[in-house]
C-alpha cells in the first residue's frame, strides 16, 4: 500500500503563523501528497542510491527491474547477487558496489539499522552517512522519506534552496540565510520541504521565477529532493 508522508493541520498553522511568505506560498500550492519510500530502511536505502542524479522515472524503472530480479530487496538477497548482476538492472558499477557493501555490513550486524530508528536526526544522519554511497543529503531523504522524521530541512538540495528564493525573492541562499529559516520552521521542517519543493517546480500560480542571477539557475529537468522532477546535482 502506497504510504504518504503525514502531517496535522498544526503543522500548517505553525508555519503561516511563524512566516506569512512561507504562509502565503502553502496556500497558493494547497495539500501536498508525497509517496513515502517503502518502511523497510535497507530497501529504502537502496531505493535512494539508485535515485541518484537520475530522472524519477529512471529510478522507477531501475528499481522495478531490481525487485524483479530479487523478489525482495533484502541484505540476504543484495549479498547473493553478484555487482554485476546488479548492474543488469541498469545502474553503475559505483552503486552496484555501493549497495553490496551496505548488504554486506548490514547482514553480518556491522550495521545495526535498528539502532538508527532510535537515534535522533543528527545522530542518524551521522550514522547512515558513514555507509558508502551514503551522502549528508541521501541520509537526510532517508530520515524524511522512510522514518517520516517531522523536522528534516536539506540545506544540499538544491530545489528546496530554489524553492527559498522563489518565495523570498532571494539572488542567493546562504547557509547562515538557511538556518535562520531552519530555525523558524522547526519543529516542522520536513513540511516545510514539501512545500518548498512543490512551489521550486515553477507550476504554482504566482510562483514562476527564480531571483537567481541567471548563470546560477538550476534547470527544470532533473530530480528533486525524495523522488520528485526538480532540480538536480544533490551529492550522496
Amino acid at each position: 500500500m502506497t504510504r504518504y508522508f503525514e502531517y496535522a493541520t498544526d503543522a500548517i498553522k505553525y508555519l503561516k503563523a511563524k512566516d506569512k511568505k512561507l504562509g502565503a506560498a502553502i496556500d497558493a500550492v494547497g495539500v501536498v501528497r508525497r509517496e513515502m519510500d517503502e518502511d523497510d530502511l535497507f530497501s529504502a536505502i537502496v531505493h535512494q542510491i539508485i535515485g541518484q542524479q537520475i530522472s524519477t522515472a529512471a529510478q522507477a524503472t531501475i528499481w522495478n527491474r531490481m525487485r524483479e530480479r530479487l523478489g525482495e530487496v533484502t541484505p540476504s538477497a543484495v549479498c547473493a547477487a553478484t555487482e554485476e548482476g546488479l548492474q543488469a538492472c541498469g545502474i553503475t558499477f559505483t552503486k552496484a558496489r555501493y549497495i553490496k557493501s551496505c548488504a554486506e555490513k548490514v547482514a553480518s550486524g556491522q550495521f545495526d539499522l535498528d539502532a538508527v530508528r532510535e537515534m535522533d536526526d543528527a545522530e542518524a544522519i551521522v550514522a547512515l552517512s558513514s555507509l558508502e554511497g551514503v551522502g549528508v543529503w541521501t541520509a537526510e531523504m532517508l530520515l524524511l522519506f522512510c522514518l517520516g522524521r517531522p523536522d528534516i530541512l536539506s540545506y544540499g538540495d538544491l530545489a528546496i534552496r530554489r524553492g527559498m528564493r522563489m518565495v523570498y525573492h532571494h539572488r542567493k541562499v546562504t547557509r547562515e540565510m538557511f538556518e535562520r529559516y531552519r530555525r523558524r520552521y522547526s519543529p516542522y521542517g520536513s513540511v516545510a520541504s514539501l512545500y518548498l519543493w512543490a512551489i521550486s517546480s515553477m507550476n504554482v500560480p504566482g510562483y514562476d521565477r527564480d531571483y537567481a542571477p541567471k548563470k546560477a539557475r538550476v534547470t527544470k529537468k532533473g530530480k528533486l529532493g525524495g523522488g520528485a522532477v526538480g532540480a538536480k546535482g544533490q551529492k550522496g
